[in-house]
């Protein structure tokens, strides 16, 4: 049987390599990250204004809106707001999960990032929470297309049941519990 379609092989992208390259230090991994949350200029995190500047005298928070009055950074108003991983670390820890087939562990990741395993979790379901289509978030349906459902029946085992009660079943499985769908 031929196959037109490629397989698991044949994947096109960045390499290690090419991320390590791409993310030298934390500057460049600041410079990609606003030309990703910001392609056509800077805007405030919490207002949205484009009346911002730069304000040197904050070391986590880098500019200044003039609108709210506030400080923001790239991470203000995203997933990675009030965390204090660096943006390199968020940058390969969102290759690994893109480029893993089944995403990647949180254990995986704190030995790969060094950092505490709760540190890694916590970036796992904020990459996570990237991905969920706005739909979602708006209280809509999460994803489109068929869905799977699951069932299984909740009892006791027969061999933990009464003689008395025993007698009472007929049939074997799941005569005598209780049925679960899980959607």
């Amino acid at each position: 049987m031929s196959h037109n379609a490629p397989g698991k092989h044949d994947r096109d992208g960045l390499s290690l390599l090419d991320m390590m390259e791409m993310f030298p230090d934390e500057v460049a991994a600041t410079a990609w990250f606003e030309s990703i949350v910001w392609p056509t200029g800077r805007a405030c995190g919490k207002c949205g204004s484009l009346k911002t500047r730069t304000a040197g005298n904050h070391k986590t928070m880098p500019y200044w809106c003039s609108d709210c009055r506030s400080y923001f950074s790239v991470r203000s108003g995203t997933p990675l707001a009030k965390s204090n991983v660096p943006l390199r670390k968020w940058a390969i820890a969102i290759y690994l999960c893109l480029t893993g087939l089944k995403s990647v562990s949180s254990m995986k990741l704190h030995r790969d990032l060094k950092v505490t395993q709760s540190t890694a979790w916590f970036m796992l379901h904020r990459i996570r929470e990237a991905w969920m289509p706005k739909l979602a978030a708006a209280g809509g349906a999460p994803y489109g297309g068929p869905a799977e459902v699951d069932e299984t029946y909740k009892g006791g085992k027969r061999k933990n049941m009464s003689n008395a009660k025993r007698a009472t079943l007929e049939g074997r499985g799941a005569v005598g519990k209780t049925a679960v769908v899980d959607l």
